[in-house]
């Protein structure tokens, strides 16, 4: 019992201090900038305000799962933390359906045009929850962060939480569900919000979208959105059709990510968590096996095939590539450490304890003090800063 105690005071701290602490006090929403040591910081394109609907939706995962973990417990102290991290869960998902249903007016015209410009923002101002770009500022159309927000909404309303209070919520997220159930020909700007690779703002089908919105379609049909208290006006329905449309969309396409992307790292959210959306293992052994042949690297894996985000030779000054320009990046992409993560969690749900030791070591040889401005010795040993209240000799033990 005192080592239960003391892994989830570790992990409460750990929540608190790296998401609850940047939660709006008025919206609820997570903004965009970091920390680097006491000092706020916004990122270069100055968008500290800005909450994606996507990472926002991510960052709650945390402090819901550590919810469901104090649950557990019948101390009374527990207790009231496992309702302070409810609650916070609730308030962020409720702002991002309110931000939503002030754009109710766009899903209407979706669901008949499927034109960008008619699409839900995927992005809202975290101080009042009002859009923060226009509708032609941003590749706004991405089927996969309203998928993954239909998808937990369904999951924690199932767990108990109580996030949608009204009828007319409810009616609103029956219409999220008819916004997304043609996910398999509505061409988006996908999980890195620029259409195809070449970044001309084009859309384009993508599997990580059709995935997502198949994985939400299933969790959400016939679920009760006002948990035991409800009736059959609060239940969301979905046309079995649908399902079976993306599914069969999802499986044609893989490995493929779309037409430009012969492979992309953000697949890992469909063929394993959150989305678990093949049913095929065969084809999901396929995915999982180019994604690490052909994105794997030192540092992470690369989004996908010579993308220049964020690479030396990108130029800043505009948003789009030629299409010859996009060899100058092969061998030079960008890693990223967050898909070793996804590739840990993978190993989890699958029992494969070989993997997840492999990218546990790979992860633990990336960590630095975020103290230092630099790492002077790659191969010296990270440095992990626990809670002062925890002992670490006995989480250690555990």
């Amino acid at each position: 019992m005192l080592k239960d105690e003391v892994l989830l005071q570790f992990h409460y701290e750990w929540v608190y201090n790296t998401i609850l602490v940047h939660q709006h006090p008025v919206t609820g929403l997570l903004p965009s900038f970091y920390e680097q040591g006491s000092r706020k910081v916004n990122n270069p394109n100055d968008l500290s305000h800005h909450s994606w609907v996507r990472d926002n939706v991510y960052g709650c995962l945390a402090v819901w799962g550590l919810a469901l973990a104090y649950r557990k417990s019948v101390d009374a102290v527990n207790r009231a933390k496992a309702y302070e991290l409810e609650q916070s869960v609730v308030k962020l998902m409720r702002s991002l359906l309110f931000s939503m249903m002030c754009q109710s007016d766009k899903v209407e015209k979706f669901k008949q045009s499927q034109a960008t410009s008619d699409s839900l923002h995927a992005k809202y101002s975290s101080a009042n929850g009002k859009v923060c770009v226009g509708d032609k500022e941003w590749g706004h159309l991405q089927i996969d962060a309203t998928s993954l927000y239909v998808l937990m909404l369904s999951q924690m309303t199932a767990s108990g939480l109580q996030i949608v209070w009204s009828l007319d919520e409810v009616h609103f997220v029956q219409n999220l569900v008819f916004y997304i159930e043609l996910a398999y020909h509505t061409p988006d700007y996908g999980i890195w919000e620029r259409g195809d690779k070449t970044n001309h703002g084009l859309p384009e089908l993508n599997a990580s979208s059709i995935g997502m919105a198949k994985a939400a379609l299933e969790s959400i049909n016939e679920l009760d959105l006002f948990g035991a208290q409800g009736g059959p006006k609060s239940v969301i329905h979905v046309m079995p059709d649908y399902i079976r449309r993306n599914q069969a969309i999802l499986e044609s396409l893989l490995p493929r990510e779309s037409n430009s992307k012969e492979i992309d790292a953000g697949l890992l959210s469909i063929i394993s968590y959150p989305a678990f959306s093949v049913e095929s293992k065969a084809v999901v052994d396929i995915t999982r096996d180019d994604i690490e042949s052909k994105l794997k690297g030192r540092y992470g894996c690369k989004r996908f095939l010579r993308d220049g985000y964020m690479t030396p030779m990108e130029n800043r000054n505009r948003l789009h590539y030629e299409p010859a320009e996009l060899q100058v990046f092969d061998n030079i992409e960008c890693e990223w450490p967050l898909f070793f993560m996804y590739l840990v969690l993978d190993g989890l749900f699958r029992g494969d304890v070989q993997q997840i030791h492999e990218y546990s070591e790979l992860l633990e040889d990336l960590l630095m003090d975020p103290e230092e401005s630099y790492v002077e010795d790659v191969g010296a040993k990270p440095v992990m800063d626990f809670p002062k209240d925890v002992d670490v000799q006995t989480l250690s033990k555990t």
